[in-house]
């Protein structure tokens, strides 16, 4: 089931999540780095996070992470965890996200993904993201997509 993150239930797995998943992916940031870390509960609360999880108060396999501005989305993280990957969930919260937008009016969507993070990039693409820039000192492309 997809959800809406429940900060008390989900932020230490969702947390956990970035640590283990995302931040050794990036170019920018560090596990270790507490200011990062602490920064992050705030910044779920900021956008909207989403969590696949198999009953309503489990603890996700996966989350995203987004805002809406005007009219586009940005995707800001989506990460499921390694034991529930290849079952759709990144593409079932990918296609979540992309509903909400739709109906708060968006007409495209906008993401980062590290140059080494072949695997997301692939989804994207599969998914009609198109890399439409790179960000070398980065490391990261920017890609978009048309929300029709």
């Amino acid at each position: 089931m997809i959800r809406a993150r429940r900060a008390r239930i989900d932020d230490d797995e969702i947390i956990r999540l970035i640590k283990c998943e995302l931040i050794p992916l990036s170019h920018t940031a560090s596990p270790r780095d507490a200011q990062t870390i602490r920064e992050l509960p705030r910044r779920l609360s900021e956008g909207v996070t989403l969590v696949s999880s198999r009953f309503k108060s489990s603890l996700p396999h996966g989350f995203i992470h987004f805002y809406t501005r005007g009219d586009r989305l940005l995707l800001d993280m989506l990460v499921v965890h390694p034991q529930h990957r290849g079952r759709q969930l990144g593409t079932k919260l990918l296609g979540t996200a992309e509903e909400h937008a739709r109906k708060a009016g968006c007409s495209s969507a906008t993401l980062f993904v590290d140059y080494s993070n072949p695997r997301a990039q692939r989804l994207y693409s599969r998914l009609g993201f198109q890399t439409v820039r790179a960000y070398p000192d980065l490391r990261c492309y920017e890609m978009f997509k048309h929300l029709y």
